[in-house]
Order: structure tokens, then C-alpha cells, then sequence
């Protein structure tokens, strides 16, 4: 029986934020968690620090659910794991589930992963139209980890949404450090 290779990383986002295409939204979304241990918990999993994680503390599915106030286009999700630092404690499968609210959740992305190391990039496309998805509610479900782990550990959760074009004008793309610092002013 042949091996299954390990999930390759993605980009860091913060490289497509540069792009200037895509714009992280999950501070504008309430997160929650279906459990968490004390000091672990949602705060970690948005630091932005890839030393921190959220870790579960019940029974799976584990969730994170995140809530916009209205209807909300988004693209994609960058999961950060990181195998090496959390061995059983990595999931190894996750749903992607969008709806209006918890009664009505459907998956739309189910991802198995190996021994993944870095960003996983995971498309929010609607597969027929090829369109970014509209939702007010992801539900992000860890099926499973890696060598049948109860407890989960992510790093890092980012959520975007595609950066549309201004109606004003049709100005350039920003991609240095030195125009995204004053782009706002435009």
C-alpha cells in the first residue's frame, strides 16, 4: 500500500493580501469555539502568531464557527497547522460548512491532510459558477486528526473576501509595503 504525501503548504496570506485581490474579514465576523482548554481559545487561534493555537477539549467533531452580522462574500480560508510542533493533536480531516445560521449549515469542502506544515489554502468558489460564495455563518468542523488524536490544535485561522473594484476610479493594484501604507488616503 502506497503512502498518501503530505499536504504541500500554501503562499503565507499575508503575500495575497500584497496582491492587493483579497482582504482578511474575520475581525469583522464573532467567533466560537465547541470547547476549548483555559488560555486556548479563540484569542489564539486570531493573534496572529503562528506559536499560539486554539486546543479543543471535548469531544469531535471540534468547531469553530464564524458569524458575520450580514450576508458576506468570501473566497477562501488559510488553516495553519503544523505537524511537526502537533503531531496527534493535527487534524488530518475537516469540513467546510456555510449557511445562514446552524440549522441550515451544508458542506461544501471536505479536506483530507497529511502531516500538513504551513498554510492550507481552502477555496470558497461555488463549483458551478466559479463566484466566491455569499454567507453569514462558516462552520469549520476537524472530522479527525492525525494517529487517531482526541483533542485538536489549530494555529491560525484566516477568512477572505475578494477586493472589488472601486466605482470612483480605476486605479492601480498596490503591491509595495511603501503604497499599501497611504492607500486608504486614495
Amino acid at each position: 500500500m502506497a503512502t498518501p504525501s503530505k499536504t504541500p503548504p500554501g503562499a503565507d496570506p499575508k503575500q495575497l493580501e500584497r496582491t492587493g485581490t483579497v482582504r482578511e474579514i474575520g475581525s469583522q465576523a464573532v467567533w466560537s469555539l465547541s470547547s476549548c482548554k483555559p488560555g486556548f481559545g479563540v484569542d489564539q487561534l486570531r493573534d496572529d502568531n503562528l506559536e499560539t493555537y486554539w486546543q479543543s477539549d471535548g469531544s469531535q467533531p471540534h468547531l469553530v464557527n464564524i458569524q458575520f452580522r450580514r450576508r458576506t462574500t468570501v473566497r477562501m480560508l488559510c488553516i495553519y497547522a503544523d505537524y511537526k510542533s502537533d503531531e496527534s493533536y493535527t487534524p488530518s480531516k475537516i469540513s467546510v460548512r456555510v449557511g445562514n445560521n446552524f440549522h441550515n449549515l451544508q458542506e461544501i469542502r471536505q479536506l483530507e491532510m497529511v502531516e500538513p506544515s504551513g498554510w492550507i489554502h481552502i477555496s470558497l468558489l461555488n463549483q458551478r459558477t466559479n463566484e466566491p460564495i455569499s454567507t453569514f455563518m462558516i462552520q469549520i468542523a476537524v472530522l479527525a486528526n492525525h494517529q487517531n488524536g482526541r483533542d485538536t490544535h489549530m494555529r491560525q485561522i484566516k477568512v477572505y473576501t475578494p477586493v472589488e473594484e472601486s466605482s470612483i476610479g480605476k486605479f492601480p493594484r498596490c503591491t509595495t509595503v511603501d503604497f499599501m501604507m497611504y492607500r486608504t488616503i486614495r
